[in-house]
């Protein structure tokens, strides 16, 4: 028997709160980062973080997969990454009792649920792509053959933005499969001393698995079934249609602004505010939550 929607609602603010409290065990501070790290994973999008080294961009979501016993790779993009490196290869075996000869395709890093791609603007752009077809569609296609990915997927790729030789922007397509761009920024002076107390020293802290696979799925079926007010649907497309030059009649947006954000925007808009009501028990997301999720989504 299903759940009745205020009990799925209380299990999603459920998970939120033990999610938030077992990552703050390794991760001291950046609490929106993790926040919107959930929301992005319950909307079934992916996240680009873009901070400095020594941010725990990398502890981060090792952590994420952690508590949330989900199956995870680590991909370190640099110029010689092939994507066969990605998606996989076919390699030629042969039968000892036949002496036949045939195709095995070996899964790549990409077949897992929790993808860290880190440093992704370090490899060229034809590998960069390798991961396109992976993020939108949820499958990989190899030899004429399309093998699905196990739900759910989720990719959180890294960007160093203080080094830029030798670096490959990211293609404006792939760019768009981002629902999120999180700006990791320095931790204040009394998180910076509670890091360097608890890395100088052994540190034995281990995470808890706090929800299972089938749980996450739920909530994210759960989280596209809330229902949104059509004025706050408007609220989003009307605020999304004003970072466009031929929409908006602000001179500064004409002036400075070439290209505005299309309607995937709007959709990210709705979607994570959706997720980000159901996290606060909320049954209804509003305008607070668009507001809030507003930067993330058009950086």
């Amino acid at each position: 028997m299903a759940s009745s929607p205020l009990k799925q609602l209380d299990e999603t603010a459920h998970f939120y709160q033990s999610a938030t409290q077992e990552i703050s065990k390794v991760i001291i501070g950046q609490h929106e980062i993790i926040e919107n790290l959930l929301i992005s994973l319950l909307s079934g999008g992916h996240c680009l973080l873009v901070g400095v080294p020594g941010l725990a961009k990398t502890l981060l979501v090792k952590s994420l997969a952690s508590i949330l016993d989900l199956s995870f790779s680590r991909i370190q993009f640099t110029p010689d990454l092939m994507p066969s490196d990605i998606t996989g290869t076919e390699v030629i075996e042969e039968d000892r009792e036949t002496g036949k000869r045939f195709f095995r395709f070996i899964k790549g890093p990409v077949f897992a649920n929790i993808i860290l791609a880190d440093e992704i603007n370090r490899t060229p752009p034809k590998t960069q792509s390798a991961l396109l077809e992976a993020m939108q569609e949820h499958q990989v296609t190899s030899a004429g053959r399309t093998l699905p990915l196990e739900e759910p997927f989720f990719v959180l790729a890294t960007q160093n933005p203080i080094e830029q030789e030798g670096t490959y922007p990211l293609p404006e397509a792939q760019q768009d499969r981002f629902m999120f761009q999180l700006n990791l920024d320095y931790p204040s002076l009394e998180e910076e001393k509670v890091i360097v107390d608890q890395t100088v020293r052994i540190n034995n802290t281990r995470l808890s698995s706090v929800i299972e696979k089938k749980q996450i799925l739920d909530i994210m079926a759960f989280t596209r079934e809330i229902p949104v007010s059509e004025h706050v649907v408007e609220y989003a497309v009307n605020l999304i249609r004003k970072t466009r030059p031929s929409d908006d009649k602000d001179p500064f947006i004409r002036k400075y602004v070439r290209w505005g954000a299309g309607p995937r925007a709007a959709q990210y808009l709705i979607a994570t505010a959706k997720t980000r009501a159901a996290i606060y028990g909320k049954p209804t997301p509003d305008e607070e939550d668009i507001d809030a999720l507003t930067l993330p989504v058009l950086q």
